[in-house]
């Protein structure tokens, strides 16, 4: 286990290190100067560039950045003089964090009690509805529904504000459109893990003896789908991080990811790096603990893992 942990480490480094290089690369590439507002000389931007380092080599910058970086300082940002992107990040996570988790446990939870209800039902027509609604939530992107329940009970009905994050109802609109897609895959992977499970020798056998399905879900066939579950949590952490910098932006919402937009179009390069290798880490971190937990749930995975050895 400690050998495993320790490898999938070093290969989280390797990772994030390529992608901090490609990002710093992509975003000094990016078209446009951030100091050029249309009545700058070019003499006074040449002189403003030295003075942030950009008219090194960019071999020379990333080594300079790298350097900070491994002393945890991500740099300053270039359009906001003496803000830091470590300020920026510490005062916009937690508004990110607060919907990403709500959006996070709200599909978990209503994503496998859609999958549990796919698997009770006997009926044919509430089947194919949930299989409609799976298909449509899989199929929209993330930005459709947040301007459709803006339009509908933001503008219409007007039960949910639909800008800032200042009271708990400003959360509702942000977090069901983040939630939609995720609900409905992990409906599906609930429902197609829990059918293979059936198949099982062992459900067989207590099927045999007599035992209801409800008691064989719950009592035995949970930690096989719970297992298959974890695979996907991974993704959807990422598309949680991914579907923030829209949803936030849609909502205005202050948190990293209207931060990362704004950066983006202001061309500060630092709040770019620092954004991104800053989600990088914690996508990074919790596959980890995604793969140590799945590990432990898993004996066929432990056993693999050490027989690999």
């Amino acid at each position: 286990m400690a050998k495993y942990v320790a490898k999938r480490l070093v290969t989280g480094a390797a990772a994030l290190l390529f992608l901090t290089f490609l990002t710093f690369v992509m975003a000094h590439k990016m078209p446009g100067n951030p100091f050029d507002t249309g009545n700058v000389s070019e003499q006074v931007l040449q002189t403003i560039e030295e003075e942030y380092g950009l008219g090194e080599p960019l071999q020379v910058q990333f080594a300079f950045y790298m350097k900070n970086l491994l002393r945890g300082d991500l740099g300053m940002s270039i359009k906001k003089p003496g803000v830091t992107v470590n300020s920026v990040i510490a005062r916009s996570l937690p508004v990110t964090a607060k919907v990403g988790i709500l959006a996070f446990l709200s599909s978990l939870i209503l994503g496998t009690l859609l999958g549990i209800w796919h698997l009770m039902t006997k009926r044919k027509l509430v089947k194919k509805v949930i299989l409609f609604i799976e298909s449509v939530g899989i199929g929209v992107p993330n930005f459709v529904y947040a301007l459709l329940f803006m339009l509908i009970f933001g503008v219409y009905l007007k039960w949910f504000p639909i800008a800032g994050i200042t009271t708990p109802m400003n959360y509702v609109l942000p977090v069901a459109a983040l939630a939609v897609y995720p609900t409905c895959v992990i409906s599906r992977m609930f429902y197609s893990a829990v059918q293979k499970e059936y198949t099982q020798e062992y459900v067989m056998f207590l099927k045999a003896k007599g035992l209801k399905e409800s008691a064989i879900l719950m009592r035995h066939m949970w930690r096989p789908a719970l297992t298959q579950l974890l695979t996907y949590l991974g993704q959807l952490l990422v598309y949680l991080v991914t579907g923030c910098f829209v949803v936030e932006s849609i909502f205005t919402i202050p948190g990293l990811g209207r931060e990362f937009v704004m950066s983006i179009n202001n061309r500060d390069y630092t709040v770019i790096m620092g954004l991104t290798v800053f989600a990088g880490a914690i996508v990074i971190l919790a596959q980890l603990v995604l793969d140590v937990v799945q590990m432990y749930l898993d004996p066929r995975i432990r056993f693999g893992t050490e027989q690999n050895r």
